[in-house]
This record gives C-alpha cells, sequence and structure tokens, in this order.
C-alpha cells in the first residue's frame, strides 16, 4: 500500500522534511526519509523532540520515518498512552506506515514508551530507552539514590491520581509488569551513564534488565563509564542504529 501524502505545515529538519500537524488537538510530527525504505518503517521519539538526534538522524538517512505527538507533563499515565493509540492509529491506518514501530525514549520519555508498550506489545517493533526512567519513585519521586524534584513529583502524582504513601508500595510501573514484552519478543537497548545521579542506573536500567533477562526477553544496555544523566545518546551512534535495523530486518 502506498504512503498517503503528509498532512501539517512543512519544514526542514536536518535536511529532511519535517510535517507539523494536529491529532485529535495534539501537537504531532513527522519527518519523511528522503528515500523510504520498503515498509515504511518508523521510529517514535516519545519526549524531547530533537535533543541528541543522533540515532533519529541516521534512521532517516536509510530510510525510516520519525514520529512524534506531544504528552508533556502525562508521565506515561492513561492520557498518555491513549494520545500513543491515536497517533499510532493516524500514522499506520491513514498514512500506512508500518504496524510495528521502533520506540525511542529519552530520560522521563522512557515512561510513556513502556506503559504504551506493555499494552500493545504486537505493535512494537523495538525499544530505545536513553537514560530512561523506568521507576517514578525513583525519578521525580526521590525514593532511592537521586533526590526528589518536588514539583515534577507533584505533577506526577497528579497524573496517575495517586497520594505520595499509595506510591510508596506501587507496583503498576514498567519493570513490575514486563511480562507481554517478553513475551512478544520485543528486544530493547538501553544507553546509560554508570554515573547517573539523576535517573540512577541502579534503580531503573538495572532493574529492568535483570527483570526482562529473568522472563527470557533480550536486552543489551551499553554503558558510558563515567557519565551522568548528560550527555544522552552515543558518540557513534552505530550499535543502537544496528540494533535497531536488525530488529527491522527480523521483525
Amino acid at each position: 500500500m502506498s504512503l498517503q501524502p503528509f498532512p501539517g505545515t512543512l519544514d526542514r529538519w536536518n535536511g529532511f522534511e519535517r510535517h507539523t500537524f494536529e491529532v485529535s488537538g495534539f501537537q504531532s510530527m513527522l519527518v519523511k526519509p528522503a528515500i523510504p525504505l520498503s515498509g515504511s518503517p518508523w521510529i517514535w521519539r516519545s519526549y524531547f523532540f530533537d535533543a541528541w538526534p543522533d540515532v533519529d538522524r541516521a534512521l532517516l538517512a536509510r530510510g525510516f520515518h520519525l514520529g512524534f505527538i506531544d504528552n508533556d507533563d502525562l508521565f506515561g499515565n492513561r492520557e498518555a498512552c491513549r494520545r500513543f493509540d491515536l497517533f499510532y492509529q493516524f500514522c499506520t491506518e491513514t498514512l500506512h506506515l508500518s504496524a510495528k514501530v521502533a520506540l525511542e525514549g529519552f530520560s522521563r520519555g522512557g515512561l510513556p514508551v513502556y506503559h504504551w508498550a506493555i499494552q500493545n506489545p504486537e505493535k512494537v517493533l523495538c525499544i530505545y530507552g536513553d537514560a530512561p526512567v523506568c521507576d517514578v519513585r525513583s525519578w521525580p519521586g526521590g525514593m532511592g539514590q537521586a533526590p526528589c524534584e518536588k514539583a515534577d513529583w507533584q505533577k506526577c502524582l497528579a497524573a496517575y491520581g495517586k497520594t505520595e504513601a499509595e506510591m510508596t508500595d506501587y507496583q503498576e510501573g514498567p519493570i513490575e509488569r514486563l511480562e507481554p514484552l517478553a513475551k512478544a519478543q520485543v528486544p530493547i537497548v538501553h544507553v546509560v551513564g554508570d554515573a547517573d545521579d539523576i535517573v540512577p542506573y541502579p534503580e531503573n536500567t538495572a532493574r529492568l534488565a535483570i527483570r526482562y533477562r529473568q522472563l527470557g526477553g533480550v536486552v543489551l544496555v551499553i554503558t558510558k563509564p563515567g557519565i551522568g544523566h548528560h550527555p544522552h545518546s552515543l558518540e557513534d551512534p552505530s550499535p543502537v542504529v544496528h540494533f535497531i535495523m536488525d530488529a527491522w530486518d527480523h521483525r
């Protein structure tokens, strides 16, 4: 099935066509490759569009599309997942992009990625997390090594409809609910700094990786020695790009 004309306002992003438009009233973007790969693969940046976009640029050059929909201050809650549903439906049913999407979560962007993926494992090609938040009690809650980010923590509690006391024993985060992804054999790659004191590696990626492997899932963790939460990505993004391309080739 051929791709449909993309909607919205057209400009250029890193040399590629970017279309900015609304899906059900929410700001959205799609960036088109110069020559799309057969099957119309795409990567979906969940948060911080344009931050350390090395992987995005490399995949665009290889024929992937790049998507985004606003979900600011929702922390992967039900409303964030509803917006993701709307955007996914638009991209696959109206624009005819691939039914399986590579999900990309930077920092707090890991929350909507994992919450939506767990609900929709059959729609996920792979997951790329970059210093991703995997447990809100770690960030922004500050219940572990990192300090509490008070303003974001209050927003998070409001988004989840929970009190701080109720979140102490919260068991509905990504780490506790990985079974659907492992069953669907969704491959995961994380890039992390082992000196991250904002989203600590031991409380987030390390716990997720242990749990996912216990469930039989495939997860690659690329650790940057001595690096904190920033800078994100890698000086050479090729390991992540190859991981995602391999997932596409073996879908």
